[in-house]
């Protein structure tokens, strides 16, 4: 059975703060994650993993973002530290029987990610969501696009 891999750059966050880790959502950064979440409903996507970056953004993103029934996120520095390599290697790390796995994280690693599967997505802005399938996780990062969006609100 395919494998559905979702990447979620964060939503629309405030510039500045203590320290880049803190950086809030934006006002429309909120309104942008709950139209995600409205969108990813839609699309019907029921996360078996989800793994996210441990700044405070991405952590806002997916609690505005995430289906009531969707699994606790497990917080992961690499995503923060925002390489290419290390999402990969968190994709294959993932369990074979999960059937849907979400990141969210940060560009550029997300847009590098998003553009490696598939050379159409050259742009990613905050918010946007690329829905690939694969038929294995250790086959990252290869798979096929099946839907990209940028949810607004």
């Amino acid at each position: 059975m395919p494998r559905r891999l979702v990447l979620v750059r964060h939503a629309k966050a405030v510039q500045g703060g203590p320290t880049d880790a803190e950086r809030a959502l934006a006002p429309r950064g909120m309104r942008d994650a709950s139209a995600l979440g409205r969108w990813l409903a839609a699309e019907k996507v029921a996360p078996d993993r989800v793994v996210i970056s441990p700044s405070r953004r991405t952590r806002q993103t997916w609690e505005l973002a995430a289906p009531p029934d969707a699994p606790a996120p497990e917080i992961d520095e690499r995503i923060y530290e925002n390489t290419l390599d290390d999402l990969v290697e968190i994709i294959r790390e993932t369990p074979p029987e999960t059937q849907t796995l979400v990141l969210v994280g940060h560009n550029p690693s997300m847009a590098e990610l998003a553009n490696t599967i598939d050379r159409q997505l050259t742009d990613y802005p905050t918010s946007a969501t690329a829905i690939f399938e694969l038929d294995d996780w250790a086959q990252a990062p290869s798979g096929q696009l099946i839907t990209f969006r940028v949810p607004r609100g």
